[in-house]
Formats: C-alpha cells, structure tokens, sequence
C-alpha cells in the first residue's frame, strides 16, 4: 500500500478527515482494479492553481484541481492540485458542503489517474456517473 499525503501551498490550513479521505483513495483505486501508490494531495489557491494551469497546460482559467500522473502499471500514483477557492465556490453553486465538494474532487482526480478522461461530452458523462457512484459508495457524512 502506497503513502497518500495531504499539503496545504499558498492557502489558510482547514481541517479535513485525511483518514477517510485516504479510505476514500484507496477504495476507489481497489474498485476500479488498481492500487495506491505515492499520491499527494495538495491544496493551494486559486491564484497557485491558475499560475500552473497557464504553465503546464497552456490554459489561463481557473480550475478545481490539476492533476499530475505517474501511475505505473496497475499502482495509482501522481500529485492532485486541488483549488479550495475553487471548491467553495462550487460548492455554493451547486448547495453541498465544502468537504463533500472536497471528496468529489479528490474521487474525480483518482479517476484520472485510473485512466478516465473528461475531455469530451461522453467521457465527462462517465467520469460524473464514476464520481456519483463513489460519492454514494463511501458516506459522505464521514467528512465531518
């Protein structure tokens, strides 16, 4: 089993549930026929997120998380940039707690390293029925 760590760059510290956020990791790389390696989980601004998207991907945005895979094989493993400007946000818009938007995000990146694309209108319909199904799977009321 890998080691899945959590950061806070360029952001206030808020409290999360890092056990069941790993729960979480773990449970959906072992359902989707993977294991977990070294993922880092790293929350930071929208500023930081929007600094990286320019330079890494070329797109001048905000976004919710940007995700960095270095799965080998079967082993899930690579870095999630994860906005918590972005996730409040969303999570007003869309009326879910914080730490619920956190956790879909956070499945969302996982699903990215198991492979999952949601470039294109069929792949985003997939990855959000992945989120949904996991988002059920693991009781979000942990979070807290």
């Amino acid at each position: 089993m890998g080691r899945i760590s959590f950061f806070f760059e360029d952001t206030a510290r808020v409290r999360i549930r890092q056990e069941y956020l790993r729960k979480v990791i773990r449970g959906v790389a072992r359902n989707e026929g993977r294991n977990s390696g070294v993922i880092n989980v790293i929350l930071c601004s929208d500023e930081a997120l929007l600094s990286m998207n320019r330079e890494y991907l070329k797109h001048d945005f905000y976004t919710d998380i940007i995700t960095f895979d270095n799965t080998e094989g079967s082993v899930l493993s690579g870095e999630l940039y994860i906005s918590l400007d972005r996730i409040r946000d969303n999570a007003a818009a869309y009326g879910v707690d914080y730490r619920v938007e956190l956790t879909r995000v956070i499945i969302h990146g996982v699903l990215h390293l198991a492979g999952y694309g949601d470039k294109r209108s069929a792949e985003k319909k997939t990855m959000k029925a992945r989120e949904d199904f996991y988002l059920r799977m693991f009781d979000t009321e942990q979070v807290y």
